[in-house]
């Protein structure tokens, strides 16, 4: 018998008559379907291979995503991608030794490679020609990976200037002023810091390059009054939109959108003397593969615009400025967010090729584990600051929350059940008393219980907001805390010792702490998917009962648990010099 999780203060335990119920039976009210989410990672630049900063947009995008499928929307599509054009690419090649299309091919292979080893949802199959029709169909529109190389992104890249010039709002001049390869961007003098760009990337001078320029200048206002509306939410964090409204307010020269110094790139539509510049070309990727022009189709419909668009704070003025900015003179609705994240050092060091200290997702991985790559980084720091990386710190904290805290709980509870219980399977249990029956059904629950399983069924409600503030950092930590508060309770109720001195009350302890896992597990799904899988099928929880809807739902009576199997060991302590 499945029993739904409600709030109740009573002990029936102790012979209480509240009539108010932990759990409830009752169906909840039909709510209106939610509307489609469209999330995004930038796409990211292919002149050299994925690092952890890439690894940390990409997972927090996925935890998103994850997280939204779980609430109950079946259409959430998350797209990432690689951005193949531009001066920097061009000449990164020819030092290879490549040309341009072989060298982006091998890069972008690694980017997409990098979304199945961090296990975000949609990867695994779905771009195998291996794959079974029914891996696709359950892959559809939850991944995309757009190329600014492929033909569809071009002609959307086509179709967008040629919307613009339509409008009026791109014409040609000369342009004469910084320019930063590494960055590609265009920097005003003003802007230098000790003659680099902002970013500390070199900049060159340009002198007098013919160019088109899109009339970003009448846009200012607007641009203003957006960044007003909803309390600023549409840059986050908070600091990272004072940034940008000041650097509007400093007033805004209009755009230079093309370039005649190199040729890599979409050729500017009836003058192929120009490449759209890079930055034009790649922001239109996010209308790429919801079909843009064709506004009128059914994913365009669907998904846009996209609800969080994740991206570091040094492509942030490129979010949060231009590409309103152009959306706005196409006549696009914009996004509801873009949230600007921090960056990574690495032991307290910025991250250099020549320094030697580039963190490399795919050996952390097959290092730690999937998992603790991904509890790490989303927990670590603050999401929206700058973070410090360091194997120590990775091992400590993992070893501490995955293996000491959230492990052991699964593993001593589980492991009571399978060797105490009848069968190896959780009793069944009374959760609330049914005064409207004639039968004997008392709450066999304590206050102690009820608290525990409060608290389990509270992670949904508490962790939505997290998520729509995107503070991811605080959904885990929320996390940590119930299952820091699981192992209290274990302490407090000593199942061990109540095998020997009443053994009712281990079965209904056992079954509290089933269901405590069951649920935590689901929460814990969007951001360790690999092990808290392992644990829901340890626990026999079906797919379909795999959401936050079945959190508060009492479903484990008569389950047999599987053997139970560790599922975080720990790891030893590093020592670093």
């Amino acid at each position: 018998m499945t029993q739904t999780l409600s709030h109740s203060n009573s002990n029936s335990h102790s012979n209480s008559n509240s009539n108010s119920r932990l759990f409830s039976t009752s169906t909840p009210p039909t709510k209106p379907p939610p509307s489609p989410i469209f999330v995004t990672t930038p796409i990211y630049y292919v002149n050299g291979p994925p690092h952890i900063g890439h690894a940390y947009t990409t997972l927090a995008a996925d935890v998103l995503s994850r997280y939204h499928r779980l609430s109950g929307n079946p259409s959430v599509l998350l797209q990432s991608g690689t951005d193949e054009h531009g001066l920097k690419v061009s000449t990164t090649a020819a030092s290879l030794g490549l040309g341009e299309k072989e060298f982006v091919d091998g890069v972008s292979d690694k980017f997409r490679g990098l979304l199945a080893a961090l296990q975000v949802e949609g990867s695994a199959d779905s771009s195998q020609v291996t794959a079974t029709d029914k891996d696709k169909d359950k892959n559809k529109d939850k991944l995309e990976f757009v190329r600014t190389t492929d033909d569809d992104h071009k002609a959307c890249v086509s179709a967008v200037w040629k919307a613009l010039s339509a409008k009026g709002l791109i014409y040609k001049g000369v342009y004469s002023g910084w320019y930063a390869v590494r960055d590609e961007c265009f920097y005003n003098e003003g802007e230098l810091v000790d003659g680099l760009a902002p970013t500390g990337a070199e900049v060159v001078w340009t002198e007098k390059e013919e160019s088109y320029f899109f009339k970003l200048s009448e846009f200012e206002g607007r641009l203003l009054e957006l960044y007003e509306r909803n309390g600023g939410a549409f840059v986050r964090p908070a600091s990272r939109l004072n940034e940008v409204k000041a650097f509007v307010k400093g007033g805004l020269n209009d755009l230079s959108v093309s370039r005649t110094s190199f040729d890599w790139g979409v050729k500017v539509p009836g003058d192929e003397s120009h490449v759209v510049y890079v930055w034009i070309d790649a922001l239109a990727n996010y209308l790429t593969k919801v079909g843009y022009p064709n506004v009128e189709n059914d994913k365009f419909q669907k998904f846009w615009p996209p609800k969080c668009q994740i991206v570091g704070k040094d492509i942030l003025r490129f979010h949060a400025v231009y590409w309103p900015a152009l959306l706005m003179a196409l006549d696009l609705e914009l996004p509801e967010r873009v949230f600007a994240h921090g960056w990574w050092t690495v032991n307290g060091e910025k991250m250099s090729k020549s320094v030697g200290n580039v963190v490399d997702p795919f050996e952390l991985i097959g290092k730690f584990g999937v998992d603790r790559v991904r509890w790490f980084l989303m927990s670590e720091v603050g999401f929206g600051g700058d973070g410090d990386y360091s194997e120590k710190m990775l091992v400590r904290k993992t070893n501490t929350a995955l293996s000491n805290s959230y492990g052991n709980l699964v593993q001593r509870s589980l492991n009571m059940v399978y060797k105490n219980c009848e069968g190896g399977r959780f009793p069944e249990v009374v959760f609330y008393s049914d005064s409207d029956s004639d039968s004997d059904s008392s709450s066999e629950l304590t206050e102690n219980d009820v608290k525990l399983l409060d608290a389990v069924q509270n992670l949904v409600t508490d962790t939505h907001s997290f998520i729509e503030k995107q503070e991811l950092h605080k959904y885990v930590h929320e996390l940590e805390d119930v299952v820091r508060m699981a192992n209290v309770y274990v302490e407090e109720e000593a199942p061990f010792k109540l095998k020997k001195t009443d053994f009712r009350r281990m079965e209904v302890v056992l079954r509290v702490l089933g269901e405590v896992i069951r649920g935590v597990s689901i929460v814990m799904l969007p951001v360790v998917p690999d092990g808290a899988t392992k644990v829901l099928d340890m626990l026999g929880v079906g797919e379909e009962e795999r959401c936050f809807r079945c959190v508060g739902e009492a479903c484990l009576g008569g389950r047999a648990v599987q053997k139970p199997v560790g599922v975080y060991m720990r790891i030893d302590e590093i020592e670093e010099e």
